[in-house]
């Protein structure tokens, strides 16, 4: 149950399932990858519109909770991205303002997962050294 993806961009990727479902936990699960995907697409968005408006941003940390369906298929029903960012002197209303553009606008594989599921976002603002 171990499964490598290649991808349209020249990247392999590896899955891999649960023991009890034929596979050797080696590598995250395919819906895993979703919610990974979901993360990355959104922390790539709220950083560029913040680098946009010249906001001095050293990271950017997305954990994702969600919830899923008890029976077949098992969608995602409640996802929760909640965004800490590290910066210097980083505004919490430009924070805010950008979690919701690429929320509501920019993100696509969050706005897709919408489609299924409730998508709620959070964020909070670190100052760097």
């Amino acid at each position: 149950m171990s499964f490598l993806a290649s991808t349209g961009s020249g990247h392999c990727v590896s899955m891999d399932g649960a023991p009890d479902g034929g596979g050797r936990n080696l590598a995250p699960r395919p819906m895993e990858m979703l919610l990974v995907g979901a993360g990355g697409c959104s922390a790539y968005d709220v950083v560029l519109i913040l680098q946009r408006g010249r906001h001095k941003v050293l990271g950017c940390e997305v954990q994702i909770k969600a919830e899923r369906a008890a029976t077949d298929p098992k969608v995602f029903t409640q996802i929760h991205l909640h965004f800490v960012l590290r910066g210097r002197g980083l505004n919490a209303d430009a924070v805010a303002r950008a979690v919701a553009l690429s929320h509501e606008k920019y993100c696509s594989a969050t706005v897709m997962l919408g489609r299924t599921a409730e998508v709620t976002t959070s964020h909070e603002v670190l100052e760097a050294d």
